[in-house]
């Protein structure tokens, strides 16, 4: 089995992740307006990994094709505004080793 080198950046190590996106989000912001007036640091583009959140003018984007699946959105979103589930079997992250 082969091993990561030492010293490797996230986006080298995010290389290695596959992706078999459902047609439908597994991630859902429950209240729009919860992150417009109530959540002005927006912190899920923050703290999430894989960048799946992107506020755009006046709504939360959700890129759910590329999430890692690492739940920090579930207990990170200060106002419990996001809803996570599993992919749909089959569907979701890929690990593989180069």
């Amino acid at each position: 089995m082969s091993e990561l080198p030492k010293g490797q950046s996230i986006e080298e190590k995010q290389y290695l992740l596959r992706f078999n996106a459902d047609t439908k989000s597994h991630l859902t912001v429950l209240d729009a307006e919860v992150c417009m007036s109530s959540c002005p640091d927006k912190l899920c583009t923050i703290f999430c990994p894989a960048e799946v959140y992107k506020w755009e003018d006046i709504r939360m984007h959700v890129g759910y094709e590329g999430c890692h699946e690492c739940g920090s959105c579930r207990i990170g979103c200060p106002h419990q505004n996001i809803k996570w589930e599993y992919p749909k079997g089959g569907h979701g992250i890929v690990f593989r080793l180069g």
